[in-house]
């Protein structure tokens, strides 16, 4: 029988060096909080409670974390990891089972590598703890792990290390997982007599070797474990996550022409044989079906394209914005929560907003659904097959029939029927021979000025 799991996660940090309003765990990587983002993967393993321990800045995770049911504990002081984990038992009280310790600023810690770790706590030899290890170019100021094969021998900060263990290279992320018994009686145990005068987690390996019990550690990618503290830091996340998003979309058949230009938001859904050109960036809630082809410099966000449409360059597609198959949206068109119909085509210079566009209609260069008065917005309604000339103004409500042609230049403030041509601008007049006098006139005026 699997056992249930919690996870506890440490987000109480005051972040100083992000030098920011914004609490560092909701930060956001690829649009969403770096909080949000292992809680994602956190949910994945259907924890029976989840845990976020706050301090500095608590309004502001508890606002984020609330609307996902999750709980939360005070940090008051920040005297430590093993203090901050201590915050968290009354939450779980009555729990029993595996505890996950995490951090807010890991934010890319896969669902896998928490699950390797729950696998590896339940191994034959029934370990303490098991900790999560890496090996990282620079190992710097991390812990040192010191070990006898998966064996836990020694853990140690570096502050408290001698030159020999910091010699070593396998480091401790931080992150454990241990039984809710084990953990919180080994952690009413730990001291603060150390060169920081904090309380560390990682006593708690210590503590259960001293009882005779051995504890694990399990390895993973530096880049896995990379945490976060400064601005500098954030890029470097972000640069990782859109890397390998890259590279899964092209190993599920979408070009992308230049890579390293295209940016995907956390939730991007990509089908096969889309091409994507340079410099695209998708925001939050975009769906791409297969054959789309997604030209320079465009931005799409809270939008549906449908299977062999086009967008771009220079496109701009809003929440909302709903492109049937094989419609077409081209270079400086905006679209705003509305359906472009299958085949219908905006070519260029047009903003399409809170409108439904039929299929296989013609919408010209400049033209504009006035949707919005200054007090409420309203729809436009154009038919399949429908011609919208060029420089048009459509001032919603207002619905153009099927097959309907709306002349060039025109305001367009009443329904147009089906099949009918809409003219609404002013009457053109010509004066013959009035130009070459005008010329002079001006001519004069101008000289007489100079004078």
């Amino acid at each position: 029988m699997t056992a249930p799991i919690a996870a506890i996660i440490l987000a109480a940090g005051k972040g100083t060096r992000m030098q920011s309003d914004l609490h560092k765990v909701l930060h956001p990587v690829a649009g969403r909080a770096m909080l949000l983002h292992l809680a994602h993967s956190v949910a994945a393993l259907d924890p029976d409670r989840t845990v976020v321990v706050v301090g500095a800045g608590r309004q502001q995770v508890e606002a984020a974390v609330a609307p996902l049911g999750i709980a939360t504990a005070h940090q008051a002081e920040q005297l430590g990891t093993g203090h901050a984990v201590a915050q968290a038992q009354a939450a779980l009280d009555g729990f029993d089972g595996d505890v996950l310790v995490l951090y807010g600023d890991v934010p890319l810690v896969s669902t896998a590598t928490m699950q390797r770790m729950l696998d590896r706590l339940h191994g034959d030899d029934a370990p303490a703890t098991v900790v999560l290890g890496f090996r990282p170019a620079d190992p710097g100021a991390y812990g040192r792990i010191l070990t006898q094969g998966d064996r836990i021998v020694k853990m140690v900060e570096f502050k408290d290390a001698t030159a020999q263990e910091r010699a070593q290279t396998l480091c401790n992320s931080g992150l454990m997982a241990a039984r809710s018994a084990d953990l919180f009686a080994l952690l009413a145990r730990v001291g603060n007599d150390n060169a920081a005068g904090e309380y560390y987690l990682p006593d708690v390996v210590m503590l259960a070797a001293a009882d005779g019990r051995s504890s694990a550690v399990i390895e993973t990618d530096a880049a896995e474990v990379a945490g976060v503290n400064s601005r500098a830091e954030l890029a470097g996340i972000e640069a990782a996550w859109q890397a390998a998003r890259r590279a899964r979309a092209m190993a599920q058949g979408a070009t992308l022409v230049a890579p390293e230009t295209v940016w995907f938001a956390h939730d991007t859904q990509v089908g096969r044989d889309v091409v994507i050109e340079p410099n695209v960036v998708f925001g939050p809630g975009v769906q791409v079906a297969d054959g789309v082809t997604i030209r320079a410099f465009s931005h799409l966000e809270g939008a549906v394209v449908g299977q062999g449409a086009e967008v771009g360059p220079y496109a701009r597609l809003r929440p909302g914005a709903v492109l049937e198959p094989e419609a077409k949206v081209g270079n400086f068109v905006e679209v705003k929560n509305a359906l472009i119909g299958r085949g219908a085509k905006a070519n260029h210079l047009t903003y399409l907003g809170d409108a439904e566009i039929g299929a296989g209609a013609n919408i010209g260069a400049g033209t504009i659904t006035c949707n919005y008065n200054g007090y409420l917005k309203s729809r436009t309604q154009i038919g399949e097959g429908a011609f919208i000339g060029s420089n048009s103004a459509l001032v919603a409500p207002v619905t153009i029939g099927a097959g309907a042609i709306v002349a060039a230049g025109s305001v367009i403030t009443r329904d147009v029927e089906p099949d009918a041509l809409a003219v609404a601008r002013g009457t053109q007049e010509a004066r013959p021979d009035w130009a070459p006098p005008f010329r002079e006139k001006m001519a004069a005026l101008k000289a007489k000025g100079k004078k």
